[in-house]
């Protein structure tokens, strides 16, 4: 059963009455282009085939109720009562309830007809594929249509990320929220997060006779916590030393003088910023010049300064790029946020299966538990199902 299927037999019985209608809004990876987001740099995204779906049914009062296939657990509350629970009280709603509850908080819940929503997925949980924003993007997108707010999609994705930052408490940037909203088949994002405009780029991978795997190390990651925040905390404070206002206004050729003013680990990780945004540019460059297969050196080059500058690999992540590498892939990295999470590799198709064993072989070796490995599509962004 799909996810949109899945989301109305669950509404059916949780609610014991039909749905309205079923939204969709897909996962994403991230081609290239790690962490940068937050600092108002540039990302290169897609969306991929794999969605979370939401069926919706209106109210007579001014309640809201969701139910997710998930944990099977139902959280009602009332829409005047969000402004109370978001930020200060959220640790009193549970965790996946937060993802849509904190949109409905975000698009400004108060005064609404109340919604019942059950939500269906088969977006990989923990792998670093933005299962988050899809749930984000399906509720967004279903609330701006019944509510008939009116907003254009760059709008509903910043509703994702005001719920993600402060209803669920994950310092995010909002990459992931605009390429599950804006995305486009066999097409990336280019993605400026500081003025959040978007441009399509053809990726042109099936014409290559290419596919991109992924390879879920099953290392579970959470962004509301750790390393994450660190991160983040580290990069603001490079911004600051250096007196820009983001360092996506540092330059590459700035680095030198970073080097000077700045500890060696807030340096490093400045430099990660600022070679990862230089990366995401050259990755547009080259794919409209010499096509996709001519990419490969750049994931490799961003895996290598997320592991050692960023320092959020983890030797699962590094055990699937080199075992992929080995096999022959084109190009491979970790994607996601870090600390577990996916690695995707660029392969062409006749060695999809040689890059599977491989990377399967090398986590027996290591004693990791075996990976999930698939493939994933580029694909459309949030839309009304049924």
């Amino acid at each position: 059963m799909n996810a949109t299927s899945a989301a109305r037999a669950l509404f059916v019985e949780a609610f014991s009455s039909t749905p309205i209608g079923t939204w969709s809004a897909p996962g994403r990876v991230n081609l290239i282009g790690e962490h940068t987001d937050y600092n108002d740099g540039f990302v290169l995204p897609f969306a991929i085939q794999h969605r979370t779906a939401v069926s919706l049914g209106l109210r007579d009062d001014d309640r809201i109720r969701v139910v997710s296939a998930l944990t099977g657990d139902t959280v009602e509350v009332a829409l005047r009562a969000l402004d109370s629970l978001f930020p200060a009280q959220r640790d009193e709603v549970p965790d996946w309830a937060r993802y849509p509850l904190g949109v409905a908080w975000a698009l400004g819940a108060e005064g609404r007809r109340g919604v019942d929503l059950a939500f269906a997925s088969n977006v990989p949980i923990g792998a670093g594929l933005s299962s988050s924003a899809a749930i984000e993007s399906a509720t967004a997108a279903a609330l701006n249509d019944v509510w008939q707010l009116g907003l254009d999609r760059s709008t509903l994705a910043r509703a994702g990320r005001r719920a993600e930052n402060d209803a669920v408490g994950a310092p995010t940037g909002i990459m992931d929220q605009m390429a599950s909203m804006t995305g486009r088949a066999d097409a990336a994002i280019f993605l400026d997060c500081r003025t959040l405009t978007a441009e399509l780029v053809d990726l042109g991978f099936v014409d290559a006779g290419l596919e991109l795997v992924v390879i879920d190390t099953g290392v579970a990651h959470a962004h509301a916590s750790g390393g994450y925040g660190d991160r983040r905390t580290a990069c603001e404070r490079g911004a600051a030393a250096l007196g820009v206002a983001a360092l996506r206004d540092v330059r590459v050729e700035d680095l030198p003088r970073a080097a000077e003013l700045l500890d060696n680990v807030t340096f490093r990780r400045v430099r990660h910023i600022v070679t990862e945004n230089q990366r995401v540019i050259d990755t547009v460059q080259v794919l409209r010049s010499e096509g996709p297969r001519a990419i490969g050196p750049l994931l490799v080059a961003s895996h290598a300064s997320m592991r050692d500058d960023f320092e959020i690999s983890v030797p699962e992540l590094d055990t699937a790029v080199e075992a992929s590498l080995a096999a022959g892939a084109l190009g491979a990295r970790m994607t996601g946020g870090g600390f577990g999470g996916a690695a995707i590799a660029l392969v062409a198709r006749d060695d999809v299966d040689a890059v599977v064993d491989a990377a399967t072989a090398a986590f027996a070796a290591s004693g990791f538990r075996a990976p999930t490995c698939f493939t994933v599509a580029p694909s459309a962004g949030a839309a009304r199902d049924d």
